[in-house]
This record gives structure tokens, sequence and C-alpha cells, in this order.
């Protein structure tokens, strides 16, 4: 039998999709503050800012979700990372519920192929992002 998801595919999708668009920027390449847009192409939007809109949505959304689907969130991306298999969902489940704290944003932002990871995961469960739209939230 199929485990259960607290969290729906479309919330995942959604942040799939923002995760791309936060994974498209680079670090900062250009520190001169005296920097304009003309003269570096127009660069500073590629660029990876604390402050980045991006970033600050994507953290704002896993903050709105509620502990079940963050601890969901981070089950997922441990079984698209291959940390288990759906035979033992639960006890992924459980670890991730173990180590659910204020952080779990900054936990999985902070994860190298995060999108990969979710999309595989909730692949596991049957579902895809395929014809998703990202204006569903």
């Amino acid at each position: 039998m199929m485990p259960d998801l607290s969290i729906s595919p479309e919330k995942v999708c959604f942040i799939i999709v923002k995760v791309r668009q936060f994974d498209a920027k680079d670090a900062i390449t250009e520190p001169d503050p005296g920097s304009n847009a003309s003269d570096d192409g127009m660069v500073e939007v590629l660029e990876d800012h604390p402050d980045d809109p991006v970033r600050v949505e994507l953290t704002s959304v896993i903050w709105g979700l509620n502990e079940d689907e963050q601890i969901d969130l981070v089950a997922l991306a441990w079984l698209g990372r291959g940390d288990g298999d759906l035979s033992n969902w639960d006890e992924l489940r459980a670890e991730a519920a173990r180590a659910h704290n204020d952080r779990t944003a900054a936990y999985l932002l902070g994860m190298p192929l995060l999108s990969d990871y979710l999309e595989e995961g909730l692949s596991q469960f049957g579902e895809s992002c395929a014809g998703y739209d990202s204006g569903l939230l």
C-alpha cells in the first residue's frame, strides 16, 4: 500500500520550480557596488544574494507549511537522494520528524540537487510535475 503524503504534490512541484529558479543563479561575481547594469551586462540578475527574492519566497513558502508538510518535504528529499525507498518511508519520515527544527528552509535550500531529489522522491509516489502550472499556489 502506498504511504500517504501530508504535503500535496502541487506544493512540492511549486517548490521544485522555485528551487530551479534559485539554483540557476550564480555566486556574486561583481562585488563592486559602483558597478552599473549597463557596464556589467545586467549580470546581477543572475547572482545569488542573501536577500534574493526567489530565496525569500522559497523560505517563506517552506515556513508557511505546517510541521507535517515540512517533515514530508525533508523525507521526500532524502527519499529522492537515495537514503531509503518507499518500503521504509515510515522510518525516513520518523527520522525527519526527530530532526525537525526551525531551520528546515535553510537546511533544504543548502542541499545541492534539492529539486532533483524532490522530483525523484515525488516520482516514487507515482506523482509528476509534468504539466504543472506554477500559478496554482
